[in-house]
């Protein structure tokens, strides 16, 4: 939750000649990738465009990018590999980069609201990425609410990046970059990217370092393992463990998901989260768990599906000060237990911050790197095998890993511009999976904390209704402080 505080920017694995080689844990979401399951990240911009030096025009917009992202190698690199690689992918510089394969144009309907913005970002957000090009795009929506953007109106840009190539610290590392305190911040000084590869070398390369995982293993992986599942049988025993997977109640958004998407947004007063926060002397993470806990459980109560048993949401929990390991996704999780079974707020709120207390201290004690260092282990065809399994049967339904997954991103509380447009929102998306066809994403920005939702129509067609609820859920906790 406070765990995806942005972390220095990554750093390159240059071990290997000018070529960064992806981690297993990065590797494994482009493995685990399916047309009904595109593993990219994405985040909904709300831009005043009065704010661009000059004004906006769309091509001003894109020239703007075209300099940014000379300072932002991430952005010119592209996947490669050899058919002899024992190894995983390498990144390598894409000679070809143009700003303009990867930046799109278009304009709403009228009226331009929110349901139709969601409309074409939901689309958006189901188209997977080139595997041949850079792995990123962005789509810029003009007419918002029957706007010009180029008299000064609004304007909204959706991006998509894939989770091979950031997690939550580096891609709100990435966005910080795209973003400054400034409108007419100077222009970035240009950062080299990593370079190119050839396909001998990057299967010799790859083969010693396949050689070397026996080893690995067996000094390793296996006796951190051994002590993680030891401590976690002696938590379980004495009631100081997390929620369990595969242990979280079936709802209506835990089964086999489409490749279709959907997306609602919502945006509330940071200043009510810390008033809650004061009250109950808790922490702000356990405030937005509350919040969510709370409107989860009315949701479900109004469709007459809530169940007896507490909702488990899946925590994305950052190990970049932990884990001296390469890559870009520096990741763990933990498993909350949302308490949807407790109908008073106030009494959920306690039961959610002592349960997280416990899952955090739980979490903390795994090795950092655990996740990491298995996943560089497993192939390709392993993780697509388990997938098409888990989603080929009724496991998906009958026995969910965690019923969503829930993040928290603390940021700047200062304005922002977005090249030159300043940030009224910034709704994160993350992505959803078999079983789990539901997330939400909060971030604070500025005195507001936006909440992103995303989800697949034929689990969740009415998307909507749940986002409506985070005011009404708001309102609730702010009358238990009362």
């Amino acid at each position: 939750m406070d765990f995806l505080t942005p972390h220095p920017g990554p750093t390159y694995d240059l071990q290997m000649s000018g070529y960064q080689r992806l981690s297993g844990l990065d590797a494994s979401f482009l493995y685990l990738e399916t047309p009904q399951q595109p593993l990219h990240v994405c985040s909904l911009l709300e831009l005043d465009a009065s704010t661009v030096p000059g004004g906006y025009t769309f091509d001003r917009l894109r020239e703007a990018l075209a300099v940014r992202m000379t300072a932002m190698p991430e952005f010119r690199e592209k996947l490669t590999d050899s058919f002899l690689n024992l190894d995983h992918p390498v990144w390598v510089e894409d000679e070809n980069f143009e700003v303009a394969h990867h930046v799109h144009r278009v304009g709403l309907p009228a009226p331009g609201g929110r349901a139709e913005l969601a409309e074409i970002c939901g689309h958006f957000a189901s188209l997977p990425l080139d595997r041949s090009k850079p792995l990123w795009e962005m789509l810029v929506v003009e007419n918002i609410a029957g706007t010009d953007a180029t008299d000064g109106g609004r304007l909204a840009v959706m991006t998509k990046v894939h989770h091979a190539a950031v997690d939550g610290v580096t891609g709100a590392n990435l966005m910080s970059q795209l973003c400054t305190t400034e409108p007419d911040a100077p222009d970035p000084e240009p950062v080299p990217a990593p370079g190119g590869a050839g396909q001998l070398e990057i299967a010799v390369r790859g083969l010693a370092r396949f050689a070397t995982r026996p080893v690995n293993l067996a000094t390793k992986v296996l006796p951190d393992t051994v002590t993680t599942v030891v401590d976690t049988v002696r938590r379980a025993l004495n009631g100081s463990a997390m929620a369990s997977p595969f242990r979280a109640p079936q709802t209506a958004f835990n089964a086999s998901i489409t490749g279709r998407r959907n997306i609602a947004y919502a945006e509330l007063d940071l200043e009510d989260i810390k008033t809650v926060k004061n009250h109950f002397d808790v922490k702000v993470n356990d405030v937005v768990m509350a919040l969510v806990s709370g409107v989860l459980r009315q949701f479900l109560i109004d469709r007459g599906e809530l169940p007896d048993s507490s909702l488990v949401a899946m925590v994305p929990v950052s190990v970049h000060d932990r884990s001296d390991r390469p890559g870009r996704n520096k990741v763990s999780g933990m498993f909350a237990s949302l308490h949807t079974e407790i109908a008073d707020p106030a009494e959920r709120l306690r039961a959610i911050a002592e349960a997280t207390s416990v899952a955090k201290e739980h979490s903390s004690a795994i090795a950092a790197s655990l996740l990491q260092d298995w996943s560089q282990f497993a192939a390709p065809a392993v993780f697509g095998a388990a997938m098409r399994v888990y989603a080929g049967t009724r496991l998906t339904e009958a026995r969910p890993v965690h019923n969503l997954v829930l993040s928290n991103v603390p940021g700047p509380q200062v304005p922002l511009y977005f090249l030159g447009a300043e940030v009224k929102a910034l709704y994160p998306l993350g992505p959803i999976f078999h079983g789990s066809g539901l997330n939400i994403t909060v971030m604070s920005l500025n005195g507001a904390l936006d909440v992103g939702l995303i989800s697949c129509p034929e689990l969740l067609p009415d998307l909507w209704d749940l986002a409506d609820d985070f005011a009404t859920g708001m309102d609730e906790l702010l009358a238990a402080t009362r």
